[in-house]
């Protein structure tokens, strides 16, 4: 059996270990048109802030180190130009010779990734103005940056690579400004999360033109105007465009596999395309969402990797299937990481689920253990159903390991409920007796009850201020001074049973505090004395102006809340 591979790094790499792991006989070539079959594509932009510093860092495997492990043909600077599946060939050339020829194949493995979305906009083909995909991408915005010392860079886009870039070129004391038509960084996440998010690059001198759509690129004064619409140009020494990827398909287009979502490949579950012995994996691949069962492109290492072993199994005569993908991710931010994991709100709402969420501050691990931060947790499930849908965290310590929790949690579709029966491991470096995943469970299993009522951020400039219903901030009277919202008046939660006089039971009290906590308890004593009551699912903190803090949602209203 001959296996040709086009394009090497996480599916192709991955897929033709494994086929050989599963059979040492096989012929195995591959193409991958770069200089590098295999490498972290994750780390690039760490290269360029120098957190590595060694390039032969970034390459996981040489051709000549893969060979001599695997016996695999590692062809690299050769791109496969055609495909011909009638008589199963592919058509390659010789990126450094120019050679052209035609290769034989009994399987076929489709690994070209995706490639960096290009605007057709005036300018884009200016010399100083990058794109980041590939290691050869990285080395040159590197010796760019050493050749010329630029004190500032604009970067298009706030996705991952945007913020890995933007920390990277902080990091080397340039200026920098992200600019994108949203208005949020990271999609991945609800508005009100990314507002930490937001809150974090601007504390570390990120500047964010948000909202603003980008029209083109002029240099002028040794450097590139940012041209906006209806806005003065931003003006750096460099420019990057991170605006996001696009399959890589023109090859499956013109052998006449069939095509989905932005052009790319339609696979079933065993990775296989729709014409016979061509399978396809990685970024360039339709996979079915986890947890909507929609259509989707998620452009993540881990199920290219998946979907890599799982084209070889099936190669190799296995029966392996791919169960689709949930978008779980994390991503460093300065000091902070943040992560999410299955769908967000936002988009489950979109999709037409019917879901509510709860929002948690707790501790990274016991409070009287010094060192612990705060985390702040967003968990969606559906409302009929209690069914686990997703969830988003933002925090300096432990992230990671909550999130890989509830990843593993929605795979196994628990319901949120079941949350707090996860007997997850305690000492007081490293958790609470009572983990924040256990914490979110409780909280939804007291909304299953009855026990807890809702209100939520959308709902602010909604509730009446009209004398109609009770508007509560059960935080203490100094922290209602430095800022509270326009209509709710304060008795602070330890003062409230001696205070009940003050409210009106024929009124339902909507109550808030700064994380969520002291409200939920002055919900039960105020239920447990005949009010109708309703704790706001996060909390609310006043930035101060002075000490340029801002507020972190910043839709909500009277400055903000802090979820």
């Amino acid at each position: 059996m001959k296996v040709v591979i086009v394009g090497g790094v996480a599916g192709g790499a991955t897929a033709a270990a494994r086929i050989r792991r599963l059979n040492e006989q096989a012929e195995i070539v591959v193409f991958e048109r770069s200089g590098y079959i295999s490498y972290a594509n994750c780390g690039l932009p760490y290269y360029i802030g120098d957190v590595i510093t060694d390039r032969s860092d970034l390459t996981l495997q040489t051709p000549e180190s893969f060979f001599s492990r695997f016996r695999v043909n590692m062809n690299v600077r050769h791109e496969v130009t055609a495909i011909h599946p009638e008589e199963k060939t592919v058509s390659v050339k010789n990126l450094e010779t120019g050679e052209e020829f035609e290769e034989s194949y009994d399987k076929l493995i489709l690994s070209p990734g995706a490639k960096p979305t290009q605007p057709r906009l005036p300018g884009v083909g200016l010399d100083k103005l990058f794109t980041l995909r590939t290691v050869e991408d990285t080395f040159h915005i590197k010796d760019y940056i050493n050749a010329n010392h630029p004190k500032s860079a604009v970067l298009a886009g706030g996705g991952f690579i945007g913020l890995e870039l933007a920390e990277n070129l902080r990091e080397l004391g340039m200026d920098v400004i992200i600019v994108q038509r949203p208005k949020q960084l990271m999609n991945p996440f609800d508005a009100d999360m990314a507002s930490f998010i937001h809150n974090e690059m601007r504390k570390h001198g990120v500047k964010l033109a948000l909202g603003h759509t980008v029209e083109g690129f002029e240099e002028r004064d040794g450097g590139v105007d940012v041209l906006l619409k209806d806005e003065q140009p931003l003006h750096a020494d460099m420019v990057i465009l991170a605006i996001g990827v696009s399959p890589e398909t023109t090859l499956a287009k013109d052998a006449g596999l069939e095509l989905g979502i932005k052009g790319s490949i339609v696979v079933n579950d065993r990775m296989e395309t729709s014409i016979s012995d061509i399978y396809a994996v990685g970024d360039a691949v339709q996979v079915k969402h986890f947890v909507t069962g929609q259509d989707a492109l998620i452009s993540l290492a881990g199920p290219a990797n998946k979907q890599g072993r799982i084209a070889a199994d099936n190669i190799c005569g296995g029966d392996s299937h791919y169960t689709g993908s949930q978008g779980s991710s994390v991503i460093k931010i300065f000091g902070m990481t943040a992560a999410t994991t299955g769908v967000n709100e936002t988009n489950a709402r979109k999709t037409g689920l019917d879901v509510d969420t709860v929002i948690l501050s707790p501790m990274s691990h016991a409070g009287y253990y010094p060192g612990g931060k705060v985390m702040t947790m967003k968990v969606v499930f559906e409302k009929a159903t209690y069914r686990l849908l997703g969830a988003q965290i933002v925090g300096y310590e432990g992230v990671d390991k909550r999130i890989d929790v509830l990843a593993t949690a929605i795979r196994a579709g628990m319901k949120a409920t079941e949350l707090k029966d996860l007997d997850l491991a305690y000492a007081p470096p490293y958790s609470s007796a009572k983990d924040p995943v256990n914490m979110a469970g409780f909280m939804v299993e007291n909304i299953a009850n009855g026990v807890l009522k809702q209100w939520h951020l959308e709902d602010a400039d909604r509730l009446p201020r009209d004398g109609s219903i009770t508007l509560l901030d059960t935080r203490t009277v100094e922290e209602f001074a430095h800022g509270h919202i326009d209509g709710f008046f304060n008795i602070p939660v330890d003062e409230l049973r001696e205070r009940l006089g003050e409210l009106d039971k024929r009124k339902p009290v909507y109550v808030i505090c700064q994380s969520g906590l002291r409200s939920y308890i002055a919900c039960r004593i105020l239920a447990g004395n005949g009010f109708d009551c309703y704790n706001f699912s996060g909390g609310f903190r006043f930035y101060d102006a002075v000490t340029n803090d801002r507020c972190l949602i910043e839709s909500a209203t009277a400055c903000g809340m802090d979820k």
